[in-house]
C-alpha cells in the first residue's frame, strides 16, 4: 500500500521490443570482458554476449532461506533491490524450469522507472544451491517464497507471475495474502492440471544459451523430476479466491495459451483488468519489455492516486 503524498515514480519510457532494447542500450557503457561474474554461475555465463544478461548475471547472489517444511537451509539466488523504498516492492518470479534472467531487459527498466524491484528464482529453478536437495514440489516452493519474503522482502508486495510463475503468484497470493499486495499475471499458465511429465526432459535439457544455463547446475535434473512426480500445479480452483488488485497481460499472438483463457482468468478475479500487447507473444517481459514495463507503471501509479485520494 502507497503512503499518502509519496513521491510517484517518474514517467517510464523505453524501446518497444527486446531487439530495440538491446541496440539503443548498447551504446551505453557496458564492459562486458570487465564484469566479474559469481563463482555459482556455470562458466558458459563467459560465452554469453548479451549485455543485459551479463550485466544482470554480475548481481545475481544468494542469500540463506530456513525452509519450514524441513531442516534445509537453502542458499537462494536472487536480485536484490538497488535501493529500497517506502513504495510496495516488486517482486518479479519466472515461468516453468526457468531464471531470473527472464527478466533482463524488464528489471532495468523497472527500477529506472523508480520502483524497489526484486527478482527470485523460484525452488528448484534458476542458481540456487541444491546440493542438499529439497522437496520441490508446491508446497515446498510456496514456503521457499514466504521464507524468502518474510527473511528480506518484509512488507506486503506486488508479486509479477509470468507464464507458470502466474500458478505460482495465485497459489501464494491465496495463501499468504498478508504478504501480496497486488498480482500481475503476465501470459498465466493457471488452466493445466499439473504442469510437465517425465517426457518433457529431454526437451528441457535442448534449451540454448542463456535459457540453458541454469540446467548445467548438478541438481538440476533431480529438482524437475521431483517437482514434476509431485504434481505440479493445479491452481483454477483457486483462482475465485484471489482477493488482491490484479493486472492481467497477455501477448497477442501467444502461441501456447489461448486468448480465451486471458478472458476466463479475468472473469473469474474478482478485481481484475485485462490487457493486450499487440505483436507479441508468450512472453511479453522478454519479447516486449518496455510495453510491459509501461503498463507495469500505470497500474502501480494508478493504483497510488486512489490511495492518495482516500
Amino acid at each position: 500500500m502507497l503512503i499518502a503524498g509519496a513521491a510517484l515514480p517518474p514517467p517510464l519510457v523505453g524501446p518497444k521490443s527486446a531487439a530495440e532494447f538491446s541496440l539503443n542500450y548498447s551504446k551505453q557503457s557496458f564492459i562486458t570482458s570487465a564484469i566479474n561474474f559469481p563463482a555459482f554461475l556455470p562458466k558458459e555465463i563467459d560465452s554469453i554476449t548479451d549485455p543485459f544478461a551479463r550485466k544482470l548475471a554480475s548481481r545475481i547472489e544468494r542469500v540463506p532461506v530456513n525452509l519450514s517444511l524441513s531442516t534445509a537451509r537453502v542458499m537462494s539466488s536472487c536480485i536484490k533491490p538497488k535501493a529500497k523504498l517506502d513504495t510496495a516492492p516488486l517482486v518479479l518470479l519466472h515461468g516453468f524450469d526457468s531464471s531470473c534472467f527472464e527478466w533482463r531487459y524488464g528489471l532495468p527498466l523497472l527500477e529506472d522507472a523508480g520502483f524497489e524491484t526484486w527478482a527470485v528464482d523460484v525452488l528448484g529453478w534458476g542458481f540456487s544451491d541444491l546440493e542438499k536437495l529439497p522437496s520441490c514440489s508446491v508446497a515446498s516452493k510456496r514456503d521457499h517464497l514466504y521464507q524468502f519474503w518474510s527473511s528480506y522482502v518484509k512488507r506486503p508486495m506486488i508479486l509479477v507471475g509470468p507464464s507458470l510463475g502466474a500458478a505460482v503468484a495465485i497459489d501464494f497470493a491465496v495463501n499468504h495474502p498478508e504478504a501480496v499486495d497486488k498480482l500481475i499475471l503476465i501470459d498465466a499458465s493457471v488452466y493445466v492440471e499439473g504442469i510437465g511429465n517425465l517426457a518433457t526432459l529431454p526437451k528441457l535439457m535442448a534449451y540454448a544459451g542463456i535459457g540453458r544455463l541454469h540446467c548445467l547446475l548438478p541438481w538440476w535434473a533431480d529438482a524437475t523430476v521431483d517437482f514434476m512426480t509431485s504434481g505440479g500445479y493445479n491452481v483454477s480452483a483457486q483462482i475465485r479466491d484471489v482477493k488482491q488488485k490484479t493486472l492481467i497481460i497477455w501477448g497477442e499472438n501467444d502461441q501456447i495459451i489461448d486468448y480465451k483463457l486471458a478472458v476466463r482468468l479475468h472473469s473469474e478475479i474478482p478485481n481484475a483488468m485485462l490487457r493486450q500487447i499487440p505483436e507479441c507473444g508468450h512472453i511479453p517481459h522478454v519479447e516486449k519489455p518496455a510495453a510491459v514495463s509501461k503498463l507495469i507503471a500505470e497500474f502501480i501509479r494508478a493504483e497510488s492516486k486512489v490511495c492518495m485520494v482516500a
